[in-house]
């Protein structure tokens, strides 16, 4: 999937980790995904969250974001870049760790996320499902 096919937009963007990252990234994301239900956006919010601190936490810079929105089928998918070859693992937390449950989040939320590998930099991806609401901003 691309930018250049129908019904669909892609809002790369490159992270820098002297950023206020979740905060900037939550923003940007919001602003990308207007058309979504607030269960929506909550959803995709949360997703981000995770996985952008999951690169930040124990991934290798350059770090990046992108977002691909589609209409027909009305999915969202978020994709997140980092130099790190070391992929994420969905484990099992306790009520008393005070981390270790982004994956376990993202992996509950999302119809689908898995980890592709490249020479240089490893792609954490997740797919929500949505709502068709219209014409997604600047298509229509």
């Amino acid at each position: 999937m691309g930018a250049g096919e129908p019904n669909t937009l892609a809002r790369p963007w490159e992270l820098d980790l002297g950023e206020a990252v979740p905060s900037l990234v939550r923003r940007w994301t919001a602003e990308a995904l207007t058309d979504l239900t607030d269960d929506e956006l909550d959803d995709c919010l949360l997703v981000v969250t995770e996985l952008v601190s999951n690169a930040y936490d124990h991934g290798l810079p350059p770090c990046r974001l992108r977002l691909f929105r589609s209409l027909d089928p009305c999915f969202v998918r978020i994709e997140v870049d980092d130099a790190s070859p070391d992929r994420p693992v969905l484990g099992h937390s306790r009520i008393s760790d005070l981390r270790g449950r982004g994956i376990m989040i993202v992996d509950r939320l999302c119809k689908d996320w898995g980890v592709t590998s490249h020479a240089d930099h490893k792609t954490v991806w997740a797919e929500l499902t949505c709502a068709s609401a219209g014409p997604l901003p600047g298509n229509g």
